[in-house]
């Protein structure tokens, strides 16, 4: 089979890889849609992504949809559509027992954190944990089932903050991920969803995808304390103040853009005297079943997707997937016509 290897920055290959025989537990998985990551991004341009250094050949991706090849527990019939929810948890923790995402020494597909890394699903054939394998449901094309993974993040931050039903909404960075929060918001009932950006390219998604109104940062002026739910997924330090300076009093601020690791000056003025909530968010803990539905029931979402380039062309996906102008998520087609 083939399957793609990044040896270091801006070196990536597709080589020649034994098909994976299912061990126990598992089927086996034929690959057809991997969407590029903002971490596959650092991944492939630098050769790391924060403190996780590619130091083996790596297989990246994480945002998959595929067809069982093989299970030999006679579960799935070979054809299945499916998705991969692509987390493998470690140990529990006192005081983190229902949150197993976030439970020490785990694994996500396609990430260097581990050693031996956990190899990804941009390959023809991957051997899945039966756990991880969720069904689709009928009329849910592969290519938008790729988009559940990151989708389920959306959804997740959204539940960490109580909900955003019949509430006024701010999404400041309009990246995939900012893309999808706006569309899980708009799909969940916010009376109103306003996005920023920096360029035109990611409001105009924006609007496709659910906003009711967008800002292009550092030129419209974003209406002080006139949120009640503010996700903040640039990941840049001047936005966390803007959202702390945008929510209402005892509103609620959630970080989903992962911030660098370094301090940062942030005005907290307001976390103080409006009672604001500050909250972190991770991954995902069972959202995927909700995005698998939300994907199906409102194809809008699928706008999110703005390329899907062939695997023999992967340097050009991913340099398309890293001009935020041009492209929303980017999906790499894994060999579909041979």
């Amino acid at each position: 089979m083939k399957t793609l290897k990044i040896h270091g920055a801006e070196s990536i290959a597709i080589e020649d890889a034994p098909v994976p025989e299912p061990s126990e537990g598992e089927v086996r998985v034929r690959m057809m849609y991997a969407g590029i990551c903002g971490s596959d991004l650092h991944y492939y341009f630098h050769g790391r992504n924060g403190a996780f250094v590619v130091n083996e050949p790596f297989t990246p991706g994480h945002e998959m949809a595929g067809v069982i090849d093989l299970d030999p527990s006679g579960r799935w019939a070979p054809g299945t559509p499916v998705t991969i929810a692509p987390a493998s948890y470690g140990t529990a923790q006192p005081g983190i027992e229902d949150r197993k995402y976030l439970w020490p020494g785990g694994s996500y597909f396609g990430s260097a954190s581990t050693t031996p890394h956990t190899q990804g699903g941009m390959s023809e054939y991957r051997a899945v944990k039966s756990f991880m394998i969720r069904e689709l449901p009928p009329g849910l094309s592969l290519r938008d089932a790729s988009l559940a993974e990151p989708l389920a993040v959306a959804l997740h931050a959204i539940r960490i903050a109580g909900g955003v039903e019949n509430q006024k909404v701010l999404v400041t960075g309009s990246g995939p991920i900012g893309l999808c929060v706006v569309a899980a918001a708009a799909a969940l009932g916010a009376a109103a969803v306003t996005a920023t950006d920096m360029l035109d390219g990611p409001l105009a998604r924006a609007r496709s995808v659910g906003a009711t109104a967008t800002l292009k940062a550092g030129t419209d002026e974003v209406p002080a304390m006139s949120f009640d739910v503010v996700f903040e997924c640039s990941g840049v330090a001047p936005a966390v103040s803007q959202a702390l300076a945008a929510v209402r009093r005892a509103g609620t601020v959630v970080q989903v853009g992962m911030l660098p690791g370094a301090p940062i000056t942030v005005n907290l003025e307001p976390l103080v005297s409006r009672e604001v909530r500050y909250l972190g968010t991770f991954r995902f803990d069972d959202e995927i079943d909700q995005a698998i539905t939300l994907l199906a029931e409102h194809p809008e979402i699928a706008n999110v997707i703005t390329h899907v380039i062939d695997a023999e062309h992967i340097v050009e996906a991913f340099e398309t997937a890293r001009n935020s102008q041009e492209s929303g998520k980017v999906v790499v087609s894994l060999w579909l016509d041979e």
